[in-house]
C-alpha cells in the first residue's frame, strides 16, 4: 500500500513526492525497501503495488522491475479498505486461495530475517478458510500515535498465535500507559495475512458497499474498461479502514506479536529516535552547526542551519519552508499541513 501522503512528515512529504518515496535512512526509498525485504517470500512477479494514480509514473520509476500491470492506481483516497479491494479483486481473478500479505510502504524493518519469520509464520495460519492474521508489535513504550491490539495471552492457537479480543484506536497517554501495564495489548502495525476469498468473504458481510462496488467492477479488471469501473467503485466506497471495517468486526481474527525493530516511521520523533546520536544526544543530517544544543533532530539540507540554546527539538529545512517543533509535538505537524490546505497554501503541501 503506497498511496498515502504522510503528512507528519512534513515539510520533506509533499503531495507531489510523498514519505514513501524518500530516503530516509538508506540508499533506497522506503518503498524499495518494502519490495526488496520481501522478495525471499514474494518474487516481483507476484509484488501488487497499490497507490494514487498520480503516484503511478513515480512508483514505476522506483521499481522498474514491477510489471506494469501489478502498479495499481487509486483514482481517490478512500482509505485502505478500497485499497485491498482492488487488489484482492485483482488477485482472486488468478487464484481464490491465494495468499496476501498486506504491507504498508513506509515501515522500516532492522531484523529482515526475523521478520520473514513472522510472516511465513503467518501465511502458514491464513492457509485455513476464513482466517484473517495480523502482525502486532511489542510495545516499548506507551505511545499515542499507535492503534493497539488486544489479544488473549492464555489462549496460545499455534506456536505464538493469539486470537484477537479488540482492536483499539489511537489512545491518550494515561490510556496508553494501562494498556502497557496489562501486558496484552500490541501495537497494530498494519500488516494483515489472509486467503483472498477470506478477506473478500468477510468484506461482503462487514463491508458490504465496498464490496458490491468492487463486484461490480471486477468483470471489467485486465479489459479497457477497468479504469472506468474502478474510478465508480471507489466512488461508491465508504472511506474507512480495513481495520475499522472489517477487522474489528470479524471473528476468527488472530495475531502474532512481532520483535523485528520495527517502526512505521510516522514522524520525525521516529526518525529521531531511529538515528545514531552524538554525545549530546543530537542528530545532525546535512549542513548543520549547533552549540548548546542536545536531543535535537536538525535536517538541514544544503542550507546552513546553526542552531543555539536549542534542547528537544526538531529542525527540517527545505527548499520553500523550515519546520521547527518540539521533539515531543511531531505527531501535530499534520496539523500545519491541514492548514495550508484549508488556506489555500498549495505550493506548500
Amino acid at each position: 500500500m503506497a498511496g498515502g501522503i504522510g503528512s507528519r512528515f512534513w515539510p520533506q512529504s509533499r503531495e507531489a513526492h510523498p514519505k514513501q518515496f524518500i530516503r530516509v535512512f538508506e540508499e533506497q526509498t522506503l518503498l524499495q525497501q518494502t519490495v526488496s525485504r520481501i522478495k525471499p517470500l514474494v518474487p516481483l512477479e507476484r509484488t501488487l503495488v497499490v497507490t494514487h494514480e498520480r503516484y503511478v509514473p513515480l512508483t514505476s520509476q522506483q521499481l522498474p522491475d514491477i510489471l506494469e500491470n501489478n502498479i495499481l492506481g487509486e483514482p481517490i483516497s478512500r482509505n485502505t479498505a478500497p485499497c485491498i479491494a482492488y487488489a484482492a479483486f485483482k488477485l482472486h481473478q488468478i487464484d481464490p486461495e491465494a495468499i496476501m500479505v498486506i504491507l504498508p510502504s513506509d515501515h522500516l524493518i532492522k531484523d529482515e530475517e526475523r521478520f520473514l519469520q513472522t510472516l511465513q509464520k503467518a501465511t502458514d495460519v491464513a492457509q485455513a478458510p476464513g482466517a484473517l492474521v495480523t502482525i502486532g508489535i511489542q510495545p516499548s513504550y506507551p505511545a499515542t500515535g499507535y492503534g493497539y491490539i488486544q489479544y488473549d495471552p492464555t489462549e496460545n492457537i499455534h506456536q505464538g498465535v493469539y486470537p484477537v479480543r479488540t482492536f483499539a484506536e489511537k489512545p491518550n497517554e494515561s490510556t496508553a500507559e494501562r494498556f502497557l501495564d496489562s501486558g496484552d495489548f500490541l501495537w497494530n502495525s498494519g500488516i494483515f495475512v489472509w486467503r483472498v476469498d477470506s478477506i473478500l468473504s468477510n468484506m461482503k458481510i462487514h463491508l458490504k458497499s465496498t464490496w458490491d462496488a468492487f463486484q461490480e467492477a471486477s468483470d471489467h479488471l485486465g479489459t479497457d474498461q477497468e479504469a472506468s469501473s474502478i474510478i465508480k467503485a471507489y466512488h461508491k466506497s465508504a472511506r474507512i479502514s480495513i481495520d475499522v471495517g472489517v477487522m474489528e468486526r470479524a471473528g476468527n481474527v488472530h495475531v502474532i506479536p512481532g520483535n523485528f525493530g520495527w517502526s512505521d516511521i510516522g514522524d520525525w520523533r521516529a526518525v529521531y529516535d531511529l538515528s545514531e546520536k552524538n554525545q549530546h544526544g543530537n542528530v545532525l543530517r546535512g549542513n548543520a552547526i549547533v552549540h548548546d544544543t542536545s536531543r535535537c533532530l536538525v535536517d538541514a539540507g544544503e542550507r546552513l542551519i546553526a542552531i543555539v540554546g536549542i534542547h528537544d527539538a526538531v529542525v527540517v529545512d527545505t527548499d520553500d519552508a523550515l519546520l521547527i517543533c518540539h521533539r515531543n509535538s511531531t505527531q501535530q505537524v499534520k496539523n500545519i499541513v491541514d492548514y495550508l490546505r484549508a488556506h489555500q497554501h498549495k505550493d506548500f503541501v
